[in-house]
């Protein structure tokens, strides 16, 4: 067996196991030990090479950074439970319900809001479905869109800072935490954008689709209604905005602002007397799965990425992938119709621990910005929890949906949307000034060109230092 055929029997190995259902951690571990063992026997490296895997493995342990992800996922976890989605979105529910389209134009709003505050799609998807989905059905919404607005909201999370994919994106590609969330502020705010708009659409040529709420649902009005709204979206909004400054400003690291942010929605839970020993003991359950997760995922990646890389695996996928036609821009296409069909299947965290550290080294090669590329894919990753029938934010809605609710409904509803993602996807790759103008750009000066000379002071004659023979 020649070492030119190893990579891709290790990537169809994975492949295999995958499709048959194995758990994806322990899957990138048995494939990575299995060809590990092999290539050792058919002398492609020695047993010390696996020596190195002890190291990495405690390398990952140690990894400050990561620390960012309880942090942020605790922090999401105890907003999401003491009851400021409820308040949000009722607030402000009433506040446009007078307008078509109104319930859903809340739903998006309070979503990028909510995808801000607890980082993850679930708590997200589940806490509109629960409260906007029965208004929205008593009032006369279009299944379809109603249901489709509620899912695609609730993926917004994955792309508006502080997202847990951003900081596993930086990680992987070697770049700042802070400067993947400044990259996805422009992303963020244009897919907010394209949703209200596909909603305004909507209203105007469809309003019976997206009808205004009567006036007898309309209970509360003028400052009352106003003070409500603010209540509930103001202590976030700081609670965000100091989380994010403070990394932007350089004043901490995300693992301290995650910290920071952590305490801070502690003291909203407290301040809005719904903190309970019951309620952080069910975040810290939640926060321990999702890390423990993450790390085990983590830890299998190493593994096999080891092995791959001992087997030349990484030269393998680079001369694959540099030669394409095109360029960097055929490897852009590539890549990006790559990612869309692996979301079909694999979960966000996998395809960043599997297929990212074999393109990123591709990317770098061809001139292209890591933090742009970063970005860019974490806006494509986004479609995973949309796509039918696999997308675990249409399984999140289907789980808390009334039985009358039609899985059809839920399915037919999310291509709007998906299509809405990919048109961002689109309009990324065409205009990069949409990630790259909030990037702190520095002096632009290149420190490794720069040369210090500093002249020597012309000295008389009599103050020459002597010259020794």
């Amino acid at each position: 067996m020649s070492l030119e055929i190893m990579p891709p029997l290790m990537f169809g190995g994975l492949v295999v196991f995958l499709l048959l259902g194995f758990p994806v951690a322990f899957s990138l571990s048995a494939v990575g030990l299995f060809f590990g063992f092999l290539s050792i026997e058919l002398g492609f490296f020695g047993p010390q090479y696996l020596g190195n895997l002890p190291l990495r493995v405690f390398g990952i342990l140690s990894n400050d950074l990561l620390l960012a992800i309880p942090f942020f996922t605790l922090m999401g976890a105890i907003l999401e439970r003491c009851g400021l989605a409820e308040d949000l979105l009722e607030g402000t529910g009433q506040l446009f319900g007078k307008i078509p389209g109104g319930l859903a134009y809340a739903v998006i709003l309070v979503g990028a809001v909510l995808g801000a505050i607890t980082g993850t799609v679930a708590a997200s998807v589940i806490a509109m479905g629960m409260i906007s989905l029965p208004i929205m059905m008593r009032y006369g919404y279009d299944m379809r869109i109603a249901t489709g607005v509620i899912a695609a909201s609730g993926t917004i999370t994955q792309v508006i800072p502080p997202s847990l994919v951003l900081i596993v994106l930086g990680d992987q590609l070697g770049r700042s935490v802070g400067d993947m969330y400044a990259g996805a502020i422009g992303p963020s705010i244009l897919q907010v954008l394209l949703f209200i708009g596909y909603i305004v659409f909507v209203s105007i040529f469809q309003p019976h689709r997206v009808p205004p709420l009567p006036d007898e649902a309309l209970t509360q009005r003028g400052w009352v209604l106003w003070w409500r709204v603010l209540k509930g979206m103001v202590p976030s909004v700081v609670l965000i905005f100091m989380v994010l400054g403070t990394i932007f400003l350089g004043l901490a690291t995300p693992t301290e602002a995650g910290a920071m942010g952590t305490v801070g929605a502690v003291a909203l839970a407290i301040v809005n007397r719904r903190f309970s020993w019951d309620l952080l003991w069910q975040a810290t359950q939640n926060t321990m799965r999702i890390t423990a997760m993450v790390i085990f995922i983590l830890v299998g990646a190493t593994v096999f990425s080891l092995v791959f890389q001992g087997v030349d695996g990484s030269l393998w996928i680079e001369h694959l992938l540099s030669h394409l036609p095109g360029g960097a821009v055929g490897f852009l296409i590539f890549s990006q119709l790559f990612i869309f069909f692996l979301a079909f299947f694999l979960d966000f965290f996998e395809i960043a621990f599997i297929v990212i550290p074999l393109l990123a080294p591709v990317a770098a090669k061809l001139g292209i910005d890591l933090v742009w590329f970063g970005v860019l894919i974490c806006v494509n990753m986004q479609t995973s929890f949309m796509h039918p029938p696999f997308g675990f934010a249409l399984f999140y809605l289907r789980g808390i949906a009334p039985k009358e609710v039609r899985t059809s409904d839920i399915y037919w509803g999310a291509i709007p949307w998906v299509g809405l993602q990919l048109i961002l996807v689109v309009i990324v790759i065409l205009w990069p000034e949409s990630v790259t103008y909030w990037i702190d750009k520095g002096t632009g000066v290149d420190p490794s060109t720069v040369r210090i000379e500093v002249p020597l002071p012309d000295l008389p004659e009599d103050d020459a230092p002597p010259v020794f023979r």
